[in-house]
């Protein structure tokens, strides 16, 4: 059996080990395959096994590989993929779902507390000699931000959402959560269901952790920024499209938005003319929150257990039943 990995150095740049996949077959690892169809085609060849993360498999691909018979998704997210023709195709597509609940909950947490203390730049000002040439025994050079009794908004409340709100909690955050469904059997007397215009009325900070959907597509966007608090914070580590680029920038810059800290944006890697580089206040990561070795090789043990579960014949995480 022959198995091809189309991307594989996001997932293991070498801190993990492919030998669990290499026990089913004869395994190809690409690092990167160039986005092209032609290309993406003549990688996969003969396959019958294929994994991609952000390898894209539309229709054009799909028509031209004859032998494929399984895709393994090394994401959650698997929009990349035409599942339609896949499944038209008898070609069964699988995920990862959760592996990286915790380790967004966490990096959440982390760019939050990055925008209430800025302790990179305090850091930065101690080395450049700032603290050494104060009058005063300490000193800061931007606002501070506690975080006991204010109000996070949550749109989006699945398991990273539900594990960002316990998390907040500790910090004596209260939270509103959005979600499609209601969900009420979660609430408790810190944490209740609002509609979605009280979260952005009522929220100091906006923190998003929705799929990206037609109906989620550009939800915080000039529009809804307006209805906002004028000190409020902006988080995103789901995807970049939830947000419009331009209307967050102005935001920013007009300090409609006090800040904002996004892992994600609509094309990756950035490009160089986003225009949330233009941006005050705005921390950019580059789609790291998924990723520590822990969260990984997580993922990597549900792909072996996703393909031998295909292979005896009972498939688990099919996203195109």
């Amino acid at each position: 059996m022959k198995l091809v990995v189309l991307d594989g150095y996001t997932l293991n740049p070498g801190d993990l080990s492919w030998e669990g996949v290499e026990q089913f077959g004869d395994l190809v690892v690409y690092d990167r395959t160039k986005i092209d169809n032609q290309n993406i085609i003549k990688n996969i060849g003969e396959a019958e096994i294929v994994f991609t993360n952000k390898t894209p498999l539309p229709k054009e691909v799909l028509i031209n590989v004859p032998h494929l018979k399984y895709i393994g998704v090394l994401a959650t997210g698997y929009n990349i993929i035409d599942v339609e023709t896949a499944k038209n195709r008898g070609i069964v597509v699988s995920n990862v779902p959760t592996y990286g609940t915790n380790a967004v909950a966490q990096f959440t947490m982390a760019l939050l507390l990055e925008m209430c203390h800025h302790i990179g730049n305090h850091s930065k000002a101690v080395y450049n000699g700032q603290w050494a040439e104060s009058l005063d025994f300490s000193f800061w050079n931007s606002p501070l931000v506690e975080l006991d009794g204010k109000t996070m908004g949550i749109i989006g409340f699945g398991k990273i959402g539900q594990a960002t709100a316990k998390i907040a909690q500790a910090f004596g955050l209260n939270i509103l959560f959005y979600n499609r469904s209601k969900k009420s059997e979660l609430e408790t007397q810190t944490c209740k269901y609002a509609e979605l215009d009280d979260v952005l009325k009522l929220s100091d900070i906006i923190s998003l952790h929705c799929p990206l959907t037609e109906a989620t597509e550009g939800i915080i966007n000039h529009q809804n920024i307006s209805k906002m608090k004028d000190s409020v914070m902006i988080i995103n580590t789901s995807r970049g499209g939830l947000i419009v680029e331009t209307d967050l920038k102005d935001a920013l810059n007009s300090r409609k938005v006090a800040g904002a800290a996004v892992d994600v944006v609509s094309i990756e890697p950035i490009e160089k003319e986003n225009p949330l580089l233009d941006a005050k206040n705005c921390i950019i990561t580059p789609h790291i929150a998924w990723a520590p070795k822990e969260s990984r090789n997580r993922l990597m043990q549900t792909t072996i257990e996703n393909l031998k579960a295909f292979l005896d014949g009972s498939p688990i995480n099919v996203v195109n039943k």
